[in-house]
């Protein structure tokens, strides 16, 4: 039996490295508070965070909350702080970014290096260094990082309605790593992955994954806009993916398609269900023979020249 990936290794630690980013958020400065109008940006994977994290924030009443990625941020804009999350703290984008808005905005940097450049750029860091990965693809640090900030926003005052709270979220992703994948999302084609409010950054990131990873045809959308036009790629042999709670009768459109369906919003928690969409990347992956740690023309970080 072949040794398991590196990338299978990192997925196996989330529960722990959501535990430990609850206890850092605890004590952590430079975190937003309630009323401060915030951005927050990074570069794929850690734009979906992002995403997430806003749409969480503004939900909570917690204050506006913008996410952009960092090559298509407006600075023109105005906001109290930036939240950047970046995981080797060496992206160029990233670091163009903060050195164009500092003078005007309170920088706090999440990255997994304490010797990176964007430690010296920010105001102030919080370097989640346990949940560091030795593989190219993202999987533990940025869950770690929307989990620092689900933390803070605990503290702060408190997560949305339906929302749970992390520790619940850790122990549904200890249930995620243990249950056999659904044959039929296995032997797929291709993939669509669907999200409502906070769990549409998450389900873009399920797409992202299993493109890295994998190589596979995979689209993401916003639940509700899943009926306007591409409910029409799910068919037999197709699987409609659903992270958080699917909008009234929109499984049953899937259904009707002859696709696979996934929905276990009613019982795990969209950062939960993420780590199986992870696991289906690293299968699909391994049954096509590729490496999942260590995608096709992927680096670890995208650093580019002048």
């Amino acid at each position: 039996m072949s040794e398991p990936s590196l990338t299978s290794l990192e997925i196996t630690s989330q529960p722990a490295c959501w535990r430990r980013a609850a206890e850092a958020a605890a004590s952590a400065p430079g975190l937003p508070g309630p009323g401060e109008r915030v951005a927050v940006t990074g570069c794929g994977t850690s734009w979906f965070m992002a995403q997430a994290y806003a749409a969480l924030r503004e939900a909570s009443g917690q204050g506006e909350t913008d996410a952009f990625p960092a090559s298509e941020f407006p600075v023109s804009r105005t906001y109290d702080r930036l939240v950047v999350i970046t995981r080797s703290g060496t992206t160029t984008e990233v670091l163009d970014l903060i050195e164009e808005v500092r003078e005007r905005w309170e920088v706090l940097a999440l990255t997994a290096d304490a010797a990176s450049p964007v430690v010296r750029a920010a105001d102030e860091t919080a370097v989640l260094a346990w949940a560091d990965e030795e593989s190219v693809v993202q999987t533990r640090f940025a869950t770690t990082a929307l989990a620092f900030l689900r933390a803070g926003l605990e503290a702060a005052g408190g997560l949305p309605e339906g929302v749970k709270r992390l520790a619940e979220a850790a122990s549904d992703a200890e249930t995620a790593l243990i249950e056999p994948l659904p044959r039929a999302v296995l032997s797929a084609e291709q993939w669509t992955f669907l999200g409502g409010g906070w769990a549409y950054g998450l389900a873009q990131e399920a797409a992202l994954k299993m493109r890295e990873a994998a190589g596979a045809w995979t689209e993401s959308y916003p639940a509700m806009e899943y009926r306007h036009g591409p409910v029409s790629i799910t068919g037999p042999g197709r699987v409609a993916w659903i992270l958080g709670a699917a909008p009234a009768g929109l499984e049953a459109d899937v259904s009707r398609t002859g696709g696979a369906l996934v929905a276990d919003g009613r019982r795990l928690d969209p950062m939960a269900d993420l780590i199986r969409a992870q696991r289906l990347a690293v299968a699909v992956a391994e049954s096509r023979g590729l490496n999942p740690d260590t995608p096709r023309g992927l680096t670890r970080s995208v650093i580019l020249k002048g």
